[in-house]
């Protein structure tokens, strides 16, 4: 078979070419701190935005030190997207080394932002001791849907005012997935609604979980604080197995992001049982259970009844 050289062929490739070329150069380039923030980022700005994450899936901002190759992603970037609450102690640094000249939107602008110790029973006013660079505020916000509601709020905020051409198409964007975050809201207070009030007490990693028990109504205890970069005492550990004793707290669950070996002593020590691995401050890698933000939610919230349930 002989191939016939096409003018016209070879001129429409590439047209496609410098094209796709075109459209993939005017995408709103934007950053975002972590895994969890860069998934929202990508639900809102959809096909008109390019998001590259610093802190991937399966790692820890808390331990995150940013390299010059993260300079260079935010130098080029033209919005960065942070959590606040102080859970970026690394951000001001980065975009000083970067030279960064875009827009930082904070995720976290107009959320009710709980202080550590608040509405916590003696089962965790122990952490009081393990504060870091975030102080008395919790920056983990996320894990409320109703605060989701309030981060996809001011990333469409910021994308149209990057990008004002694009604002139907992010405001349409935050909308269904707004919709989508209020349906797996319910859901969640479903699956906890049957549970016995003696099953409502829980033991993680680190302490990450606090605004997901006041919106759904379980008892946190974490043996580290807020930071997975700080240690509990061997006296603090050996209260917590007391506690769980005493309050025959059913389950202690692990974090992705966290080492488990505190946590299985506890358990062995305790009596308790390992209910499972949650997700707080990461996603999980494609492929994995909590791949999206809402996967994490469901991942977790699967993981947390059938060990509290049984």
């Amino acid at each position: 078979m002989c191939f016939r050289f096409s003018p016209f062929l070879a001129a429409t490739v590439l047209t496609l070419g410098v094209s796709t070329s075109a459209h993939a150069a005017d995408k709103l380039k934007t950053v975002a701190s972590f895994s969890i923030l860069a998934d929202m980022v990508e639900n809102v700005g959809g096909d008109r935005v390019e998001v590259t994450e610093l802190v991937g899936p399966d790692s820890d901002s808390h331990e995150f030190n940013p390299t010059p190759a993260d300079a260079k992603k935010l130098a080029h970037a033209d919005v960065f997207f942070v959590n606040g609450l102080g859970f970026e102690g690394w951000m001001e640094r980065l975009e000083s080394s970067s030279g960064f000249k875009g827009a930082t939107v904070v995720a976290t602008t107009g959320v009710k932002a709980r202080k550590m110790g608040e509405n916590d029973d003696d089962l965790e006013k122990h952490a009081d001791a393990h504060h870091h660079d975030q102080g008395d505020m919790d920056p983990h916000a996320w894990q409320d849907l109703a605060n989701g509601e309030i981060y996809i709020a001011n990333i469409r905020d910021g994308l149209v005012a990057a990008d004002p051409n694009g604002k139907a198409v992010y405001e349409a964007n935050a909308e269904k997935y707004i919709a989508a975050l209020k349906k797996e809201d319910v859901a969640v207070k479903t699956a906890f609604a049957s549970l016995p009030q003696s099953h409502r007490r829980i033991i993680t990693s680190h302490d990450a979980f606090g605004y997901f028990g006041d919106a759904y109504g379980l008892e946190i205890l974490a043996p580290e604080g807020i930071s997975t970069a700080s240690e509990s005492s061997a006296k603090d550990v050996a209260k917590i197995i007391r506690q769980i004793r005493d309050a025959k707290i059913p389950a202690v669950f692990l974090e992705s992001i966290t080492n488990a070996k505190m946590l299985e002593q506890i358990a062995k020590e305790s009596g308790a049982n390992i209910g499972g691995t949650l997700y707080s401050d990461a996603l999980s890698a494609k492929g994995g259970p909590a791949p999206t933000y809402i996967d994490m939610f469901k991942h977790n919230v699967g993981t947390l009844t059938s060990a509290l349930g049984s």
